[in-house]
Protein backbone atom coordinates (compact mmCIF):
# COMPACT_ATOMS: atom_id res chain seq x y z
CA UNK A 1 0.00 0.00 0.00
CA UNK A 2 1.21 3.25 -1.44
CA UNK A 3 0.40 6.15 1.47
CA UNK A 4 0.63 10.18 0.65
CA UNK A 5 3.66 11.90 3.19
CA UNK A 6 2.02 13.17 6.41
CA UNK A 7 1.18 16.88 6.73
CA UNK A 8 3.38 19.33 8.39
CA UNK A 9 2.03 20.05 11.86
CA UNK A 10 -1.33 22.70 11.55
CA UNK A 11 -0.92 22.94 8.08
CA UNK A 12 -4.17 22.57 6.57
CA UNK A 13 -5.22 19.07 4.99
CA UNK A 14 -4.94 18.80 1.07
CA UNK A 15 -7.70 18.11 -0.59
CA UNK A 16 -7.35 15.32 -3.32
CA UNK A 17 -9.97 15.18 -6.43
CA UNK A 18 -10.60 11.53 -5.46
CA UNK A 19 -14.02 9.74 -4.12
CA UNK A 20 -14.13 9.74 -0.40
CA UNK A 21 -14.50 6.05 0.48
CA UNK A 22 -14.30 5.70 4.89
CA UNK A 23 -12.61 7.08 7.41
CA UNK A 24 -9.35 4.84 8.60
CA UNK A 25 -6.90 5.32 11.25
CA UNK A 26 -2.93 5.96 9.80
CA UNK A 27 0.07 4.92 10.70
CA UNK A 28 1.21 8.90 12.19
CA UNK A 29 -1.43 8.14 15.18
CA UNK A 30 -3.72 11.30 13.91
CA UNK A 31 -7.26 11.41 12.61
CA UNK A 32 -7.64 11.14 8.60
CA UNK A 33 -9.97 10.18 5.66
CA UNK A 34 -9.37 7.63 3.31
CA UNK A 35 -9.42 8.20 -0.23
CA UNK A 36 -8.93 5.38 -2.77
CA UNK A 37 -7.59 4.99 -6.20
CA UNK A 38 -7.35 1.80 -8.06
CA UNK A 39 -3.58 0.51 -6.65
CA UNK A 40 -3.27 3.79 -4.35
CA UNK A 41 -4.32 4.58 -0.96
CA UNK A 42 -3.93 8.22 0.24
CA UNK A 43 -4.45 10.09 3.55
CA UNK A 44 -5.88 13.17 4.30
CA UNK A 45 -4.59 14.34 7.57
CA UNK A 46 -7.20 16.47 9.72
CA UNK A 47 -4.18 17.66 12.44
CA UNK A 48 -5.60 19.94 15.04
CA UNK A 49 -3.20 19.16 18.38
CA UNK A 50 0.15 17.90 17.31
CA UNK A 51 2.56 20.66 17.97
CA UNK A 52 5.47 20.78 15.45
CA UNK A 53 8.43 23.45 17.29
CA UNK A 54 9.69 25.92 14.11
CA UNK A 55 6.89 25.52 12.48
CA UNK A 56 3.86 27.41 14.63
CA UNK A 57 4.58 29.17 17.94
CA UNK A 58 2.31 30.28 20.22
CA UNK A 59 1.79 33.36 22.01
CA UNK A 60 0.06 35.97 24.16
CA UNK A 61 -0.54 39.23 22.85
CA UNK A 62 -2.73 41.11 25.72
CA UNK A 63 -0.07 42.49 26.99
CA UNK A 64 2.69 44.78 25.59
CA UNK A 65 5.87 43.58 25.38
CA UNK A 66 9.11 44.29 26.97
CA UNK A 67 11.28 45.40 24.31
CA UNK A 68 15.20 44.62 24.96
CA UNK A 69 16.53 45.62 21.71
CA UNK A 70 15.36 46.52 18.05
CA UNK A 71 16.80 47.96 14.75
CA UNK A 72 18.04 46.82 11.24
CA UNK A 73 20.37 44.04 11.69
CA UNK A 74 23.08 43.50 8.74
CA UNK A 75 24.27 40.25 8.13
CA UNK A 76 25.63 38.10 5.31
CA UNK A 77 29.09 40.75 5.62
CA UNK A 78 31.76 38.26 7.33
CA UNK A 79 29.62 35.44 7.08
CA UNK A 80 27.06 33.46 5.33
CA UNK A 81 25.69 31.43 7.69
CA UNK A 82 25.30 32.85 11.16
CA UNK A 83 24.01 29.80 13.81
CA UNK A 84 22.51 31.42 17.74
CA UNK A 85 19.87 31.18 20.35
CA UNK A 86 18.15 33.98 22.43
CA UNK A 87 17.54 32.20 25.56
CA UNK A 88 14.83 34.46 27.01
CA UNK A 89 13.71 36.93 24.01
CA UNK A 90 11.58 36.56 21.29
CA UNK A 91 12.61 37.30 17.75
CA UNK A 92 10.48 39.33 15.27
CA UNK A 93 12.34 39.71 11.72
CA UNK A 94 10.51 41.59 8.73
CA UNK A 95 13.10 41.06 5.33
CA UNK A 96 13.99 42.81 2.87
CA UNK A 97 16.17 39.88 1.26
CA UNK A 98 15.96 36.28 -0.26
CA UNK A 99 17.86 33.69 2.08
CA UNK A 100 16.45 30.64 4.28
CA UNK A 101 15.86 30.23 7.92
CA UNK A 102 15.97 26.98 9.93
CA UNK A 103 14.26 27.00 12.89
CA UNK A 104 14.84 23.89 15.41
CA UNK A 105 15.07 21.74 12.27
CA UNK A 106 12.01 23.14 9.99
CA UNK A 107 13.76 25.12 6.93
CA UNK A 108 11.86 28.27 5.76
CA UNK A 109 12.61 30.30 2.62
CA UNK A 110 13.46 33.78 3.49
CA UNK A 111 12.06 36.57 0.90
CA UNK A 112 11.37 40.12 0.29
CA UNK A 113 7.97 41.06 2.49
CA UNK A 114 7.97 37.96 4.91
CA UNK A 115 8.10 38.42 8.51
CA UNK A 116 9.24 35.36 10.87
CA UNK A 117 7.89 35.04 14.67
CA UNK A 118 10.77 32.92 16.50
CA UNK A 119 10.57 31.95 20.44
CA UNK A 120 12.52 31.92 22.89
CA UNK A 121 15.52 29.47 23.09
CA UNK A 122 15.13 28.34 19.42
CA UNK A 123 18.01 27.34 17.64
CA UNK A 124 18.01 29.14 14.67
CA UNK A 125 20.57 28.79 11.18
CA UNK A 126 20.33 31.75 8.84
CA UNK A 127 22.16 30.96 5.43
CA UNK A 128 22.61 34.50 3.43
CA UNK A 129 23.31 35.10 -0.35
CA UNK A 130 25.48 37.85 0.64
CA UNK A 131 24.78 41.45 2.05
CA UNK A 132 21.46 41.14 4.04
CA UNK A 133 19.28 43.47 6.29
CA UNK A 134 16.48 43.53 7.69
CA UNK A 135 14.38 44.97 10.79
CA UNK A 136 14.12 42.72 13.74
CA UNK A 137 13.11 42.99 17.08
CA UNK A 138 14.09 41.24 20.27
CA UNK A 139 11.09 40.94 22.81
CA UNK A 140 9.45 39.52 26.66
CA UNK A 141 6.16 38.48 26.16
CA UNK A 142 4.44 37.66 29.42
CA UNK A 143 2.07 34.78 29.26
CA UNK A 144 -1.18 36.26 29.86
CA UNK A 145 -4.07 35.71 28.47
CA UNK A 146 -5.46 33.82 25.62
CA UNK A 147 -2.91 32.27 23.55
CA UNK A 148 -2.97 32.80 19.36
CA UNK A 149 -1.83 30.00 16.94
CA UNK A 150 0.96 32.00 14.81
CA UNK A 151 3.23 30.63 11.89
CA UNK A 152 6.79 31.13 12.15
CA UNK A 153 7.08 32.35 8.74
CA UNK A 154 4.46 34.42 6.65
CA UNK A 155 3.79 36.45 3.90
CA UNK A 156 2.88 39.59 5.54
CA UNK A 157 1.78 40.60 1.94
CA UNK A 158 -0.55 43.90 2.03
CA UNK A 159 0.44 44.38 5.74
CA UNK A 160 4.30 44.65 5.01
CA UNK A 161 3.94 48.57 4.52
CA UNK A 162 2.10 48.64 7.67
CA UNK A 163 4.43 46.38 9.35
CA UNK A 164 7.15 48.29 8.03
CA UNK A 165 6.31 51.63 9.12
CA UNK A 166 5.21 50.30 12.54
CA UNK A 167 9.01 48.73 13.65
CA UNK A 168 10.66 52.09 12.15
CA UNK A 169 9.11 54.15 14.16
CA UNK A 170 9.56 51.98 16.80
CA UNK A 171 13.19 51.92 16.21
CA UNK A 172 13.39 55.99 16.04
CA UNK A 173 11.63 56.66 19.08
CA UNK A 174 13.07 53.33 21.44
CA UNK A 175 16.37 55.75 22.52
CA UNK A 176 13.92 58.17 24.35
CA UNK A 177 10.91 56.90 24.95
CA UNK A 178 10.78 53.17 25.31
CA UNK A 179 7.55 52.85 26.36
CA UNK A 180 6.07 53.87 22.88
CA UNK A 181 8.58 51.83 20.91
CA UNK A 182 6.99 49.10 22.88
CA UNK A 183 3.60 50.32 21.53
CA UNK A 184 4.51 50.31 18.28
CA UNK A 185 6.05 46.87 18.28
CA UNK A 186 3.01 45.84 19.86
CA UNK A 187 0.73 46.89 17.25
CA UNK A 188 3.20 45.10 14.86
CA UNK A 189 2.50 41.90 16.69
CA UNK A 190 -0.85 42.07 16.20
CA UNK A 191 -0.66 42.68 12.42
CA UNK A 192 1.45 39.90 12.47
CA UNK A 193 -0.50 37.34 14.44
CA UNK A 194 -3.45 38.60 12.23
CA UNK A 195 -2.23 37.81 8.65
CA UNK A 196 -3.65 33.94 8.92
CA UNK A 197 -6.15 32.54 10.99
CA UNK A 198 -5.10 30.58 13.65
CA UNK A 199 -5.17 27.05 12.90
CA UNK A 200 -8.39 25.70 14.73
CA UNK A 201 -9.82 28.65 15.23
CA UNK A 202 -12.70 30.48 13.80
CA UNK A 203 -12.42 31.88 10.01
CA UNK A 204 -11.50 36.03 9.95
CA UNK A 205 -13.91 37.93 8.74
CA UNK A 206 -14.07 38.49 5.06
CA UNK A 207 -12.25 41.53 4.05
CA UNK A 208 -15.72 43.42 2.55
CA UNK A 209 -17.18 42.88 6.16
CA UNK A 210 -14.66 43.99 7.91
CA UNK A 211 -14.69 47.30 5.67
CA UNK A 212 -18.48 47.53 5.91
CA UNK A 213 -18.15 47.00 10.06
CA UNK A 214 -15.27 49.81 10.17
CA UNK A 215 -17.25 52.73 7.86
CA UNK A 216 -20.57 52.12 9.82
CA UNK A 217 -18.23 52.43 13.33
CA UNK A 218 -17.03 55.76 11.74
CA UNK A 219 -20.31 56.87 10.43
CA UNK A 220 -22.35 56.54 13.04
CA UNK A 221 -23.07 60.43 13.70
CA UNK A 222 -24.30 60.69 10.05
CA UNK A 223 -26.98 59.28 7.90
CA UNK A 224 -26.26 55.63 7.10
CA UNK A 225 -28.02 53.76 4.16
CA UNK A 226 -27.50 50.18 3.04
CA UNK A 227 -26.60 51.00 -0.44
CA UNK A 228 -23.83 53.62 1.03
CA UNK A 229 -22.55 51.15 3.41
CA UNK A 230 -22.17 48.20 0.35
CA UNK A 231 -20.61 51.14 -1.71
CA UNK A 232 -18.18 51.65 1.06
CA UNK A 233 -16.90 48.30 1.16
CA UNK A 234 -16.97 47.49 -2.30
CA UNK A 235 -19.87 44.28 -2.73
CA UNK A 236 -23.32 44.66 -3.72
CA UNK A 237 -26.31 45.38 -1.39
CA UNK A 238 -27.50 41.94 -1.46
CA UNK A 239 -23.84 40.45 -0.76
CA UNK A 240 -23.36 42.87 1.72
CA UNK A 241 -26.98 41.87 4.16
CA UNK A 242 -25.40 38.25 3.84
CA UNK A 243 -22.03 39.35 5.24
CA UNK A 244 -23.06 41.24 7.71
CA UNK A 245 -25.92 38.81 8.94
CA UNK A 246 -23.63 35.90 9.07
CA UNK A 247 -21.21 38.37 10.98
CA UNK A 248 -23.58 39.46 13.97
CA UNK A 249 -27.09 37.66 13.33
CA UNK A 250 -28.50 41.38 12.24
CA UNK A 251 -29.83 42.75 9.50
CA UNK A 252 -27.53 45.72 8.18
CA UNK A 253 -30.28 48.05 9.49
CA UNK A 254 -30.58 46.66 13.02
CA UNK A 255 -27.13 46.11 13.23
CA UNK A 256 -26.67 50.20 12.87
CA UNK A 257 -29.09 50.52 15.07
CA UNK A 258 -27.84 48.23 17.79
CA UNK A 259 -24.49 50.08 17.86
CA UNK A 260 -26.14 53.48 17.62
CA UNK A 261 -27.99 52.79 21.23
CA UNK A 262 -24.43 50.75 22.32
CA UNK A 263 -22.80 54.27 21.88
CA UNK A 264 -25.94 56.31 23.09
CA UNK A 265 -25.55 54.14 26.56
CA UNK A 266 -22.02 55.01 26.90
CA UNK A 267 -21.93 58.53 26.71
CA UNK A 268 -25.47 58.36 29.03
CA UNK A 269 -24.05 56.80 31.42
CA UNK A 270 -20.21 57.98 31.55
CA UNK A 271 -20.58 61.44 30.11
CA UNK A 272 -22.28 64.71 30.98
CA UNK A 273 -23.09 65.48 27.69
CA UNK A 274 -26.64 67.02 27.12
CA UNK A 275 -29.29 64.36 25.89
CA UNK A 276 -29.78 66.49 22.66
CA UNK A 277 -25.58 66.62 21.78
CA UNK A 278 -25.85 62.49 23.06
CA UNK A 279 -28.75 61.82 20.25
CA UNK A 280 -26.51 63.92 17.64
CA UNK A 281 -23.51 61.62 18.04
CA UNK A 282 -25.30 58.62 17.10
CA UNK A 283 -26.90 60.02 13.74
CA UNK A 284 -30.73 60.89 15.76
CA UNK A 285 -31.12 64.86 15.64
CA UNK A 286 -34.88 64.14 16.37
CA UNK A 287 -34.95 63.53 20.11
CA UNK A 288 -38.75 62.24 19.99
CA UNK A 289 -37.09 59.66 17.73
CA UNK A 290 -34.42 59.06 20.29
CA UNK A 291 -36.24 58.75 22.99
CA UNK A 292 -38.39 56.15 21.53
CA UNK A 293 -35.61 54.35 20.53
CA UNK A 294 -33.58 54.26 23.72
CA UNK A 295 -36.87 53.01 25.26
CA UNK A 296 -37.65 50.08 22.32
CA UNK A 297 -33.39 49.20 22.40
CA UNK A 298 -32.21 49.82 25.54
CA UNK A 299 -35.60 49.44 27.98
CA UNK A 300 -36.16 52.90 29.52
CA UNK A 301 -35.51 56.58 28.40
CA UNK A 302 -32.33 58.58 28.13
CA UNK A 303 -33.19 60.54 31.23
CA UNK A 304 -33.88 56.66 33.39
CA UNK A 305 -30.72 55.54 31.66
CA UNK A 306 -28.44 58.19 32.33
CA UNK A 307 -30.46 57.88 35.99
CA UNK A 308 -28.49 54.40 36.23
CA UNK A 309 -24.84 55.64 35.86
CA UNK A 310 -22.25 53.76 35.54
Amino acid sequence: MTVARPLPSRQVAKRWRMPLVDSAPTPWGVGAHQRVRPGLHWYVLIVTAVDTPGSYVQVCLDTPPRVASLGVGVHGTASLRDVFRLPDLWQLHLYRYAAELTVDGVTHAIRPGRVSLVPPGAVVQFRYRGRSEHLYAHLELRPIGEPLTVPVMQDAGAETRMISDLLQQAVAVHPRSPARAASEVWAALWRVAELAAPVGAAAQPHAATAAAIAHIEAHLAEPLTVPGVAAAAGVSHNHLIRLIRAATGDTVVAYIRRRRMERARHLLRESTLSIPAVAASVGMGDLQAFNKACRRELGASPRAIRALGG
